[in-house]
């Protein structure tokens, strides 16, 4: 399991820095500032969590089943959350109207909530330090 959290999360980072760049350098010619901004908002979630994945892969005193648990969370919320931040940012620049997934983002926010807060909880449970 902590090659897959590991592999996982080098994807994701290596996603955020492509997406990051292009956004910068391709997107800044066609999108508004405030499209701009919502964009980076998604790849700095998506990177942030690409290295809670990182950290996780490393940790040794969680169960299999717990990381299990946050690798699905932590996935599928960036998923849902970065996901339809980069479809919603670039509505413009599609025939297809995204607007209608919006729905979707704020569910990837609260697994990726979860995911912080399971691992809190299962820090505070332990009875040895980490």
């Amino acid at each position: 399991m902590d090659k897959k959290i590991l592999t996982t999360g080098t994807i994701l980072g290596m996603i955020a820095i492509i997406f990051g760049a292009f956004g910068a350098h391709a997107l800044k010619k066609v999108l508004s500032i405030e499209q701009l901004n919502t964009f980076e908002t998604g790849v700095r979630y998506q990177m942030y969590h690409a290295l809670f994945l990182l950290f996780l892969g490393l940790l040794k005193d969680l169960s299999q089943k717990t990381k299990k648990t946050l690798y699905n969370l932590v996935l599928f919320g960036v998923i849902l959350f970065s996901g339809s931040i980069y479809l919603l940012a670039t509505n413009t620049l599609t025939s297809f109207d995204f607007s209608i997934i919006g729905f979707i983002t704020p569910i990837g926010g609260l697994l990726l909530i979860l995911a912080w807060g399971v691992l809190l909880i299962n820090i505070l449970n332990k009875k040895s330090q980490i």
